[in-house]
């Protein structure tokens, strides 16, 4: 209520046509920047050099364009320059000024709304370049049409002037200069090995696009040379390597194309557990999948089934395979191109078109059949791996079972571990996963049970990044977190399900904290992925130190901040302040642990996001995988930015 009644106007408060604000132009991206670019965080300002970028993706995917130059100036200016034919310069006939000057100060102005301009285009939703222009400090573009160089500046948006020719040239492409706005965004020094992802997934995507990424910010640049004539093939063999997964058997490449649309999968199985399936619609990353990834799964389940019971493998009446036994160990990337794509969401992270999940079934269903019929070598490993993913999942099946008859769970009575709570509402409720009792015990009784549940954990956990699903299953410390948490594993993880809407890690803050974190992290990320995607799991900041002068006290959660605070309570008398450093969360009492890590008006909690889930997919793979060199490489080469090490 207390909601509502802050909405109520003052007896009186006028409320008329003067009332309603109309933002013109580019006004409104600069005042709800978020529903253009998803958010003004580093994810943001980012996404303002994919932007530019995919314009002269479009130019190259409409036959015009070869060469891409994209540079991190010093003081994070972003330049991107492409050899296409340049953004028209002539006066548009509907606005009667330049239409350099429509297309990067008018919003839903583009060569991607109908028309000849492009027939298959990425970009944000046709608005990239004047949403670009609006949330920068300044902006310069030039245009070589290969008579004249076109040149115009901008401030926040806004032309300096009118479109000029400040010289002549022979060559043809569009040049765009810009400096993101401080006044909106949170950061704007731009991650190098970020945007080089994105951009060599385009290269990648686009075969034979010569993409050449610098970073000049140093003193000595850093320079990518992105060239991939083989394509997506081209890109699983490279995310095998990365994952540091051996293949089974050399890419399988299929394709199809007519003048409306075009799909091609490249897909490779490799010796480890976790799949890895990465979709595209016209070069945009769609994590969340859509119609062309749905297609795929069904088609490639279907397929391999037909051949298993085609060639006697699998005899009519056995078991079928399922979709998570065929994508064991897979890594496969769908792309799709389309002439009208429809994205679900202003950030275009799923793809709606439903004529897509057709054009990609048929396509998997006929060229991966012949394949399976004129590759039978390759076909028998294909269906063995998944005949054993089968098995491993049968048995992780009567494991889950077993387990629920000795505990007793089969009635739904939760882990003896769980201290619950009251709410039901779980988007009210959080679960904190504690390790030890003792620490356990800490927080049961200085948690606020009405929505603060607790979950003792103890001992070594699982790695599962060297185990299938039926030893997790089996495991005493990993089964009663998953029924703690209530939503499944794995392919038959439901989110809608899920008990507790924050689930929180709380470790010691030290290397087996830490180990611990880690260990956890990675088993949401193989088996209960979409906690990270949709927000939900967090890691608490318990406070490092305990500040003491007389019946004062006081925490920090950093050295710089105990130093601070330490300097604060001296004061001008340099009294004496007792340091004490906390050992581990089961040393606080429990309204020391409440007041500095459990209370929501006073904790710090950490979000784990999934910014880059391949950049994640690798690290797990290297970290916790049971090759030795690579993790060593890995630590060796990133040693330099450890902090807070515990000896």
């Amino acid at each position: 209520m207390s909601e509502l009644t802050n909405n109520v106007p003052a007896a009186g408060a006028k409320y008329d046509e003067t009332q309603i604000q109309v933002l013109e132009g580019l006004e409104a991206v600069r005042k709800r920047p978020g529903m253009y670019i998803g958010s003004t965080s580093i994810q943001g300002l980012h996404h303002l050099v994919y932007e530019i970028v995919d314009n002269a993706i479009d130019e190259a995917l409409a036959g015009y364009c070869r060469n891409i130059y994209v540079d991190i100036l010093p003081d994070n200016v972003i330049r991107v320059r492409d050899d296409g034919r340049g953004v028209p310069t002539g006066i548009h006939p509907k606005m009667g000024i330049s239409t350099v000057e429509v297309v990067y100060t008018i919003l839903h102005a583009g060569g991607k709304f109908g028309g000849e301009g492009y027939k298959v285009s990425g970009g944000l939703h046709g608005v990239g370049a004047s949403v670009v222009n609006a949330l920068s400090q300044w902006m310069e573009v030039r245009v070589h049409d290969g008579k004249n160089v076109h040149y115009q500046r901008y401030l926040r948006g806004k032309p300096e002037a009118a479109v000029q020719i400040i010289g002549q040239t022979e060559e043809t492409g569009t040049e765009v200069t810009f400096l993101a706005d401080d006044t909106i965004f949170e950061t704007l020094e731009y991650e190098y090995d970020v945007l080089l992802k994105r951009l060599r997934e385009q290269a990648f995507l686009n075969a034979g696009i010569h993409i050449i990424f610098a970073d000049r910010r140093g003193e000595t640049p850093k320079v990518s040379d992105l060239q991939y004539e083989g394509g997506v093939k081209t890109f699983v063999e490279y995310l095998n390597q990365q994952r540091k997964s051996e293949g089974l058997h050399d890419v399988i490449h299929i394709a199809v194309s007519n003048e409306n649309n075009a799909a091609e999968v490249a897909l490779q199985y490799t010796d480890s557990y976790a799949p890895l399936i990465l979709s595209f619609a016209n070069n945009i990353n769609t994590t969340e999948g859509g119609m062309h990834e749905v297609g795929f799964k069904t088609a490639l389940t279907k397929v391999l089934n037909n051949y298993a019971v085609a060639h006697k493998i699998l005899k009519e009446n056995d078991a079928g395979l399922d979709g998570e036994d065929v994508r064991e160990g897979l890594t496969a990337v769908i792309s799709v191109k389309l002439t009208e794509a429809q994205f679900e969401g202003q950030t275009k992270t799923k793809l709606g078109n439903s004529e897509m999940r057709q054009v990609v079934y048929q396509m998997v269903m006929q060229k991966m059949g012949d394949f399976l019929e004129e590759n039978p070598s390759v076909a028998r490993t294909i269906i063995d791996k998944s005949l054993t993913a089968q098995r491993a999942r049968e048995a992780a099946r009567k494991a889950k079972e077993t387990i629920r008859r000795k505990t007793g769970l089969e009635s739904g009575q939760m882990p003896d571990k769980l201290q619950d709570c009251n709410e039901r509402d779980a988007s009210l409720c959080e679960i904190y996963i504690v390790e030890g009792d003792s620490a356990a015990g800490s927080a049961i009784q200085g948690r606020d049970s009405r929505f603060q549940a607790i979950l003792a954990m103890w001992g070594k956990m699982l790695n599962v990044e060297k185990v299938r699903a039926d030893k997790i299953y089996g495991n005493d410390k990993l089964y009663p977190l998953i029924m703690a948490l209530g939503a499944g594993i794995g392919e038959k993880f439901d989110i809608e399900k899920l008990r507790d809407h924050k689930v929180i890690i709380m470790a010691d803050a030290d290397v087996d904290g830490s180990h611990i974190r880690t260990l956890l992290l990675t088993f949401f990320f193989r088996y209960m992925r979409p906690l990270i995607e949709n927000g939900y799991v967090y890691s608490a900041v318990p406070p490092l130190y305990k500040l003491k002068k007389g019946k004062q006290e006081r925490v920090a959660y950093s050295d710089e901040e105990r130093d601070r605070i330490s300097a604060e309570m001296r004061g001008e008398g340099n009294a004496k302040v007792e340091i004490s450093r906390f050992k581990g969360l089961g040393e606080m009492d429990p309204h020391e642990l409440w007041e500095t890590t459990m209370d929501p008006e006073r904790r710090s909690l950490c979000r784990i996001t999934l910014y880059d889930a391949v950049r994640a997919d690798e690290v797990f793979s290297v970290l916790m995988g049971e090759q030795v060199e690579p993790r060593k490489e890995w630590i060796e080469r990133n040693a330099q930015y450890a902090v807070n090490l515990d000896f």
